[in-house]
């Protein structure tokens, strides 16, 4: 694979860190002092400067005011809004979005999408099932008539689902197949029960009763929810990249000034030695996601399906992630737990990346069952 990034890739990137030149980490209450949500919503102005720039479309095909680019430039993109705690539902407004260009009706793609790219419609997807264990469609019923589709079941954790317009949430039905279905937030049927995260903020878990449908709002094509579920560990995983980065340098920056003895304690070897090793785990997440998202993006063959180099870049990114905000945490001393600094706010979204991602080991069962499916020639 080629890691060089386009002009393009550029100028998105550039474009991403013009509007979150001025987002501050600590826009919010500290979660470690909030009881329940840290907001009542998304960051609207942010989400409005990011329609503005272009950016809610990024993916989206210029019929429908997009910008035509790939997985490569949304992760780009998102690991600069991880860098400042950028409270929009960008990952999962863009996937779902991106699913529903290339697999739902063109007459739904046609009446959704534009109004995506101006920023008028959020989009999110229930990607955690009910048990966070099972596979997400197996948490809900969909079952098919002449007049649409009737759907039942939980389903939790589910991100900006409050103010969602739209919510995409897989279901199985009787003879084994997955859909995906396109639920608007006030539904008839569709219950939300308030969740919280790890960084305080508001989540949902979705109770379905006879909630119906008709066939415009359900993507009834093979491969959907694998695309959905692909991009958005994918994006996750860009997350978490761009978190660990900023805690890195924020890390380094504090240890440089910080002196014990007359030194820095950036200069003692125990804390050198620690900071090397989690500068090793950015670069092993950051190439493992490059190479998920060319898959993704090029749809190239290989020993392994795309399934295989995802849960690689998952592997890195969840335990990476938690490693680099732990040893953070520990070269800042008590001031890495006061919450009038920033780290701890790092910490809680590590800790809900890490949840959203799932064990490491599961990733590996999965890669390793992968491999046994695919033996080498």
């Amino acid at each position: 694979m080629d890691f060089t990034f386009t002009e393009e890739h550029h100028a998105a990137v550039e474009a991403a860190r013009a509007v979150f030149s001025d987002v501050a980490p600590d826009s919010v209450p500290s979660p470690a002092l909030t009881p329940g949500a840290v907001a009542d919503s998304h960051d609207r102005p942010l989400w409005a400067r990011l329609a503005t720039a272009d950016l809610l479309g990024l993916l989206l095909d210029p019929a429908h005011g997009g910008a035509g680019l790939d997985a490569i430039a949304l992760c780009l993109v998102l690991r600069e809004s991880a860098r400042v705690l950028a409270r929009v539902p960008l990952l999962e407004t863009t996937a779902v979005a991106l699913t529903i260009q290339r697999y739902a009706p063109a007459d739904t793609a046609a009446a959704l999408l534009p109004q995506v790219t101006r920023g008028a419609l959020v989009l999110t997807a229930a990607a955690h099932g009910d048990t966070g264990h099972d596979p997400a469609p197996l948490a809900v019923t969909a079952h098919h008539d002449a007049t649409g589709w009737t759907l039942d079941g939980r389903t939790g954790n589910v991100p900006w689902a409050h103010h969602a317009d739209r919510i995409a949430v897989p279901a199985h039905t009787p003879d084994g197949r997955t859909v995906l279905a396109l639920i608007p937030r006030t539904h008839q049927g569709l219950g939300l029960t308030d969740q919280y995260g790890t960084h305080g903020e508001l989540l949902a878990d979705l109770h379905l009763n006879a909630v119906r449908l008709g066939p415009a709002d359900v993507i009834d094509t093979e491969g959907a929810w694998e695309h959905l579920r692909d991009h958005l560990a994918t994006g996750t995983c860009a997350l978490a990249l761009g978190l660990g980065e900023q805690v890195l340098t924020m890390t380094s920056q504090y240890t440089g000034k910080r002196e014990q003895f007359g030194h820095p304690v950036a200069t003692f070897q125990a804390v050198a030695v620690q900071a090397a090793d989690r500068y090793i785990d950015l670069r092993a997440m950051e190439a493992t996601l490059w190479q998920a998202a060319w898959r993704l993006t090029t749809d190239a063959g290989g020993p392994l399906p795309a399934g295989g180099d995802i849960a690689v870049a998952k592997i890195w990114a969840s335990e990476g992630v938690r490693r680099v905000v732990q040893t953070a945490q520990h070269l800042h001393g008590g001031f890495g737990a006061d919450t009038d600094y920033p780290l701890h706010r790092f910490h809680a979204w590590a800790k809900h990346l890490e949840l959203a991602l799932g064990p490491a080991a599961a990733h590996e069962e999965e890669l390793g069952d992968l491999i046994a499916a695919h033996p080498l020639a």
